[in-house]
Parts: C-alpha cells; sequence; structure tokens
C-alpha cells in the first residue's frame, strides 16, 4: 500500500519527509528521448492591447479601468482611517464628508429645484414620492440647471405614464441604462402597487423604527436596474425632505459601488460587519449622520465631487469643515 506522509505526497517523493524517515528519495524519471542541443520553442503569446474602447466584461458590457489618484505615504496615521496613509488623501476625505453634511442641511431646511416640490406637503404624497423616486434614479446633473432635464421628462403618478427617456440626460449617480428602457420604471409602479400604493410600500408597519423602515425599503426596492447608490439617495431625500419617517442605520454597503470600494479603502477593512462599525464611528467622531458617508465617500473615491442638485457655487461651512478634519487628526 502506498503511504502518504503529511505534505499529501508519497513519502519516497518527499523531500522532506523521505529525509525524516530514512527513506531513499525516488529518482526523477526523465524520457528517454534523446535530447537535443537547442531549447524547445515557447509557443508564441497573445499580445494583448490595453485601450480604453477594447476591454469588455464577461457579458459583453464595455469595462471602464480607472486608476484613483492616491497621496504618497507622509507618515499620515489616525485610527478612524486605518486605510489612509496619506495627509492629503484624509484631507480630500474630510472635505467630501463636511460637503456630503452640508447638502443634508440644505435637503432638510432649504431644498432647491425640485427637492422644493418633493418637500411640499400640499401635494399628494403619491405625486411627491413618484418625483422623489425620478430624481433618485436620473440623478440632477452638475450644472447651471441641475434639475433641467428631470422635469423635461417628468411625468406624474396619477397619470399612469411613463416617462420618455430617450436620449435623457443623467446625473454621475443616475441609475438609467438607456438599454434597459423603462423596464425599472415599470417594476417601481408594480412594486407599488403590489403595497397597495407608494405610501404604503415606504411605511410600512407603524411601529418600526425609522431605522428598520429605512432597512426594510431599501431591501425591497432591489428592483431590477435599481441600484444601491440610488435606493439609498432615495430612502435619504424621501426622509430628510419629511415624505416618510426613515432614517439609515447602516450604510448599506456591498458590492462593486463606489462607496464601498471607497469605505474599504479609507477603512481598511473588508469584513462587512467591522466595516460598518467603523463608518458609524468615523460618523460619529466627524459629528455627521451616518447619511452623510454615502455621499461623501462616493464623491472622494471617484475623485470629483457630484453636487446632486445644489448649484456649482454652494460652499461648505468653514466651521463644518473644521471639525471633520479636527476628528481626522488634520
Amino acid at each position: 500500500m502506498p503511504t502518504f506522509c503529511r505534505h499529501n505526497r508519497l513519502i519516497q517523493n518527499c523531500p522532506i519527509c523521505s529525509k525524516e524517515q530514512a527513506i531513499e528519495l525516488r529518482p526523477i524519471v526523465t524520457s528517454s528521448a534523446p535530447r537535443t542541443g537547442q531549447p524547445r520553442p515557447s509557443p508564441p503569446r497573445p499580445r494583448h492591447t490595453r485601450t480604453a474602447a477594447t476591454p469588455r466584461g464577461a457579458d459583453g458590457n464595455r469595462v471602464t479601468v480607472r486608476r484613483v489618484a492616491r497621496g504618497g505615504d507622509d507618515g499620515y496615521r489616525n485610527s478612524l482611517v486605518l486605510g489612509l496613509k496619506s495627509s492629503a488623501d484624509a484631507g480630500r476625505l474630510g472635505e467630501e464628508i463636511a460637503f456630503a453634511d452640508h447638502r443634508l442641511w440644505v435637503l432638510e431646511h432649504d431644498p432647491p429645484g425640485l427637492y422644493g416640490d418633493v418637500a411640499d406637503a400640499g401635494i399628494n404624497v403619491e405625486e411627491r414620492s413618484w418625483l422623489a423616486f425620478l430624481i433618485a434614479y436620473l440623478c440632477p446633473l452638475d450644472g447651471e440647471d441641475p434639475f433641467s432635464e428631470i422635469a423635461r421628462v417628468r411625468t406624474t403618478w396619477s397619470s399612469s405614464e411613463v416617462p420618455d427617456l430617450d436620449e435623457v440626460r443623467t446625473g454621475p449617480r443616475s441609475a438609467h441604462d438607456p438599454a434597459r428602457g423603462t423596464r425599472t420604471l415599470d417594476a417601481y409602479r408594480t412594486w407599488a402597487a403590489r403595497a397597495g400604493s407608494q405610501a404604503s410600500a415606504f411605511a410600512g408597519d407603524a411601529g418600526w423604527s425609522p431605522e428598520r423602515r429605512f432597512a426594510r425599503a431599501f431591501e425591497r426596492l432591489s428592483l431590477p436596474g435599481f441600484h444601491r447608490d440610488a435606493r439609498f439617495d432615495l430612502l435619504v431625500t424621501l426622509g430628510r425632505l419629511g415624505v416618510y419617517d426613515v432614517r439609515a442605520g447602516s450604510l448599506a454597503l456591498g458590492g462593486a459601488n463606489e462607496v464601498t470600494v471607497g469605505a474599504k479603502r479609507a477603512l481598511g477593512i473588508g469584513d462587512p460587519l467591522l466595516l460598518e462599525r467603523r463608518a458609524s464611528e468615523l460618523a460619529q467622531a466627524c459629528g455627521v449622520p451616518l447619511e452623510a458617508l454615502d455621499v461623501g465617500l462616493d464623491n472622494w473615491q471617484r475623485g470629483e465631487r457630484a453636487m446632486l442638485g445644489l448649484g456649482a457655487d454652494s460652499e461648505t461651512e468653514p466651521e463644518r469643515l473644521a471639525a471633520v478634519r479636527t476628528a481626522l487628526g488634520l
């Protein structure tokens, strides 16, 4: 019977165990064919040309490869952001967190553009909910008139009409894919119809806490083409504008979105539970709502700021930025 060693080899084939047990190592058997003086030619290796236009994923869709600029290691260390070794990276993160916190304040106290219609308690709650969905799905543009495209294609909930999305321009966090047409919007209407109304679908059980209501709605809104960022932004918008009593109890991290990638990079951990815990600690130390880390991490990871409905001249208060920088040890 052949005997195997702890390295899962035949003992006589193992150079370690054969010495330990004084067993003669089996000689390597070579081919009896005569050796030639010329090296065996290697098969030609295919040459790959990396361009921005040619790489494609397994599903045939175009893959975009983007290198994230990182600051050099200058000795920066902070227990809140264990993944960062650069004060420049930490500084940019602080700026984006402070901006995201500023945006939440603006939404709640002085909502711009179509956000004002969503916040208007005099408008039917079904129309307010539908408009909030369209804003989150298409996303405001970065420019002088962020809501122009959403206003152009906007329909009413009561009409049951689906917006004409042909050639619609979308913002940086949009979930719309022209190849998918209106299937996501149709799925949203079906989702609301199953509950009887949008209000019933979002409100859920009257005894739920705002955090549980947020989590349950986020889970149930996992519709075809309605990605994590748009779902999260929709629920944050509905809560901040007073449509429903919802509040994020976690960042709902997971997947290949920029928020999750940025969180892993900044917080220095990949485990979902520890990632959420460290995110909560970061938000608390910076004195901002947990929801602010959604836009903050997204803008930081992408390397450019999406204004998301705010004007280009909207500036973060110095005191708000100073508090975040202090928490980050800057």
